[in-house]
């Protein structure tokens, strides 16, 4: 029974990252700004299994022993989305930025987006979910216009009122976008996002779905598809790689994806199990909610207090992010920022890893562990953890 379980916290950074000025991302901290914010953190699990010695965290001790092999990674692609933290971290990297588009979309990709689908646009700017549907949502349900929105981030978004379009309808205007926008436009995802309710009331469903770009090579998933390994999604991580040697279960809420992290421990027999648990940016580092953040820290450690126990073998756990989300900055977006490292089981050596200096660094130990590497990026420290 060979298990390595890669948790992505997504958004949960942990400091700026060395080009975060690039980026206009100085100063955000995800981890280490929230918990000065709320007082410091009182997460008794992470801390033993060596949260704190990453980097000093209030209210976060660094244990003499800890129950994990511990460190850093640093980003080292270009562009700081979901995408490319993910492709990063199964050993891609992206050289060359998506594009981002901070004044909206060029009337002629629009034009074209409105006669394929056969409706008209309005919105076109970088805005917050919540903020743009509150703003146009009425105009939207008066018109059938599709609300198109942009961020920080290389997406092209589009929302629609679930009572005034059908989902069916809303998720192939988001493939026929993903088909338009390649090339020069070729953004990193095109996101249906749907939403419900009255004026002054919307609220965004669980129903969001992402259209990723194809992988520009391969990735860890692709080395474990050719020999056979399975491959067992949790999140939108199908999403963001096309669905291309990866399906999942998707998973709104962090308690669902803990719902099923805790099925697949008890219940798959070997394999990679690739989780993206995503309110941590979804809900709480995109709306700037700290007091959200701070309960779903409270909650990832007392999951992971029952949840870890239940590991046997050599299974390989590790908990790590694909970018920052600071909830305490004025901006709404992803920020530029380092991630965290932690890696337990029961025949894991609790050693420092020090500071990576690619997320690779992670999908190259999972594929060293499977006897299906090299990937073109990164570093293994499959022999530091296991003897």
């Amino acid at each position: 029974m060979n298990r390595f379980f890669l948790i992505v916290l997504d958004g949960l950074g942990c400091g700026e990252a060395s080009d975060a000025a690039a980026y206009g991302d100085v100063g955000s901290d995800t981890l280490g700004n929230v918990a000065r914010q709320v007082g410091g953190l009182k997460l008794p699990v992470l801390e033993s299994l060596g949260l704190g010695c990453i980097r000093p965290i209030v209210g976060v001790a660094a244990v003499a022993r800890p129950r994990a092999a511990y460190g850093l990674m640093r980003p080292t692609s270009a562009g700081k989305d979901s995408t490319t933290g993910h492709w990063e971290l199964c050993g891609l990297r992206v050289e060359k930025a998506f594009p981002t588009y901070p004044q909206g979309f060029p009337r002629v990709v629009l034009d074209e987006f409105s006669r394929r689908t056969g409706r008209g646009v309005i919105g076109n700017k970088a805005a917050s979910g919540t903020a743009i549907i509150a703003e146009l949502g009425a105009e939207h349900l008066a018109t059938g216009d599709w609300i198109v929105y942009t961020s920080a981030d290389s997406v092209f978004q589009v929302a629609a009122h679930e009572a005034k379009i059908p989902l069916a309808e809303l998720y192939a205007a988001c493939e026929t976008a993903r088909a338009m926008l390649v090339g020069e436009h070729g953004v990193s995802r095109v996101i249906a996002r749907p939403f419900v309710g009255t004026p002054g009331a919307f609220q965004r469903t669980g129903h969001r779905r992402d259209f990723s770009l194809q992988p520009i090579g391969p990735t860890l998933l692709d080395l474990l598809a050719e020999r056979g390994i399975p491959r067992h999604g949790i999140g939108k991580v199908d999403d963001l790689f096309a669905a291309r040697n990866i399906t999942a279960t998707h998973t709104p809420t962090n308690p669902d994806a803990f719902r099923l992290i805790r099925d697949a421990v008890q219940h798959v027999d070997s394999g990679l199990v690739f989780v993206n648990v995503p309110e941590f940016d979804q809900s709480w580092g995109h709306r700037n909610d700290v007091a959200g953040f701070h309960r779903g820290l409270l909650e990832l450690d007392r999951e992971l207090g029952s949840l870890l126990p239940l590991l046997n073998g050599r299974d390989v756990f590790a908990l790590t992010a694909d970018h920052g989300n600071d909830p305490t900055t004025t901006s709404t977006d992803h920020s530029r920022e380092n991630v965290p490292l932690l890696v337990c089981g029961p025949e894991v050596k609790p050693v420092p890893l020090g500071e990576r200096s690619t997320f690779a660094d992670l999908g190259q130990t999972a594929a060293e562990y499977f006897g299906a590497g090299p990937l073109a990026v990164g570093t293994s420290f499959l022999r530091e953890i296991l003897a």
